[in-house]
């Protein structure tokens, strides 16, 4: 068997993927945030007061997944979570004002991160590349979703 060949366009997505992560990891790390939790804080910022059920589905996530973030979130003060009024059995989440603050940071820091990936890119060259990252995500999509059936 021959080793990957550094240079094929698996390797080097791999090694994108890679160094992705541990940029946007390294800046969620300084602000106190885990990998996991901007979704969900990004999720809350845009339509507040979601049930935790209502996350979980949003965020294609498991609902006691969501549970152990929100408590870690709510422990570190950028979420709060309340009884709703009208039916005791649902909890609500609401961002705090300390986790918009701080989202509004990872947005600036992530469209930061953007523009450095895709600079000394034309427009044009932007327009193929999405074109063919939703090409390869489908690819990679259907069959996981057939799967889970």
């Amino acid at each position: 068997m021959n080793c990957l060949d550094p240079e094929s366009n698996y390797a080097l997505f791999l090694e994108i993927a890679r160094l992705h992560y541990l940029k946007t990891h390294r800046s969620f790390q300084k602000r106190g945030v885990y990998p996991g939790q901007p979704p969900l804080l990004f999720a809350l910022y845009k339509n507040d007061g979601q049930s935790q059920a209502e996350l979980a589905r949003s965020l294609k996530m498991k609902a006691p997944t969501v549970t152990i973030m929100l408590k870690r979130m709510e422990k570190a003060g950028l979420v709060k979570r309340v009884q709703d009024e009208a039916d005791q059995r649902i909890v609500r989440v609401y961002i705090t004002e300390y986790g918009r603050k701080l989202c509004k940071s990872i947005y600036a820091e992530i469209q930061s991160i953007e523009e450095k990936m895709f600079s000394g890119l034309s427009e044009e060259e932007k327009s193929i590349l999405n074109r063919f990252f939703k090409k390869i995500r489908d690819n990679l999509k259907e069959p996981i979703e057939a799967n889970a059936r």
